[in-house]
């Protein structure tokens, strides 16, 4: 049976057009078929978890299974009671899984888990967060099947964007109206001819091209040269336009069914601050962290007065936070601390900028400052997606 990964071939697009047409016309007509973007999703779902990968397809339907029964026995016990450890509970069992699949690796001497698959990671925070807005109460028409739908919404099941429950449905019950659909369509096509610039292009050339040459001369250097800095320079590009050309791919072929998924990256090189950079980078992420991870943990220190100063307990979240992100990317050293060096730079950060406000006019404001803002944090970003990349791991302990 035909196996692809999703937005790795050009077979994949052409079947993608092909499968579209029918939707495309429907929708400029003010319908929407349902049934048929269920074919569609199926077929997609089985070219990505059939054949040879089809043991990740028998866990994603497992995985699919457990969530759904999981969140819908939650959703039950949520409109009669509001306990909180019922809701710690569901929230540790919707994670299981994804805490199996990454330490699995760790005590298996590098094997994967049998129950592991492409995108686990996505589907595992669309779960939770699913579970802490049934807690909040905002969430008040679950549906099972719809939930089921949402999960393995398939532009997005590999690697996000993550979407939210109410938003997506809201496009989901929804026909945008014919102009709103042209504009829709004229994104798409304008994402998916960036996102081949990006990702077969611009990644190529960085990535499979340059990376590999760079790192060797790095290798054969030892210790710090100026390749290990090339290497840091190009492994960033690499990384972004990789990542950001499947996140175009994605958002394009949402666009396509009628659903605006939202954007992942917003020029993320071009912020003033580590802060700004990750509003800019990696934005479902990052806003589902702040949301569904900051801003509760904030919340709990602060309730229990866990500590006196308020910006001291900020300060701990921030970097539990990014830690937190650290271990999920991975249990290796060079991810964690990844993680925990992003979080003591926003701690930094915060501090820097209260600093100003609390002198304004004694530090310069201009078109220098900022440029140079942009230069500090930028460079910072190639030093730690350098940490992140895993050679100096190879460089320092593995050569």
């Amino acid at each position: 049976m035909l196996s692809m990964t999703p937005y790795e071939d050009p077979t994949y697009f052409l079947m993608l057009a092909v499968a579209f047409i029918p939707i495309v016309v429907l929708m400029l007509m003010g319908k929407r078929a349902h049934w048929y973007e269920l074919l569609v999703s199926f077929f997609f779902l089985l070219l990505t978890f059939g054949g040879p990968k089809w043991g990740q397809g028998v866990a994603l339907i497992g995985y699919l299974l457990f969530e759904v029964v999981l969140t819908s026995i939650y959703n039950k016990y949520r409109k009669q009671h509001n306990d909180t450890w019922v809701f710690v509970i569901a929230v540790l069992l919707a994670i299981v899984p994804l805490v199996v699949v990454k330490v699995t690796p760790l005590l298996a001497g590098g094997a994967d888990s049998i129950i592991g698959f492409l995108g686990i990671s996505y589907l595992t925070f669309k779960s939770v967060q699913t579970v802490m807005e049934m807690r909040d109460g905002t969430l008040k028409d679950y549906s099972p099947w719809f939930f089921l739908q949402f999960l393995a919404f398939f532009p997005t099941i590999s690697s996000g964007p993550i979407d939210r429950y109410r938003r997506y449905r809201k496009d989901y019950d929804t026909v945008p109206d014919r102009d709103k659909y042209l504009g829709m369509l004229e994104k798409a096509v304008h994402y998916i001819f960036l996102g081949f610039v990006y990702k077969f292009m611009l990644s190529y050339f960085f990535g499979t091209f340059l990376l590999p040459r760079i790192e060797r001369m790095a290798l054969v250097h030892g210790g710090f040269s100026w390749p290990l800095v090339g290497v840091m320079y190009v492994y960033s590009m690499y990384l972004f336009f990789d990542f950001a050309g499947y996140s175009l791919f994605a958002v394009a072929t949402s666009y396509f069914m009628g659903i605006e998924t939202p954007m992942n990256f917003n020029r993320p090189f071009r912020s003033r601050n580590i802060k700004e950079f990750w509003n800019r980078w990696h934005m479902t992420l990052s806003f589902w962290f702040r949301d569904f991870v900051y801003m509760r943990m904030v919340f709990f220190f602060m309730k229990h007065k866990t500590f006196k100063n308020p910006k001291t307990a900020a300060n701990v979240t921030y970097i539990l936070d990014m830690g937190l992100m650290g271990f999920w990317h991975g249990l290796t050293w060079y991810y964690i601390l990844y993680g925990f060096i992003h979080g003591f730079a926003l701690v930094i950060n915060d501090w820097w900028l209260s600093v100003k406000k609390k002198h304004p006019g004694r530090l310069p404001s201009n078109k220098f400052t900022e440029y140079f803002a942009v230069f500090i944090t930028f460079n910072f970003v190639c030093f730690t997606f350098l940490i992140f990349s895993g050679f100096l791991d190879t460089l320092l302990f593995h050569r």
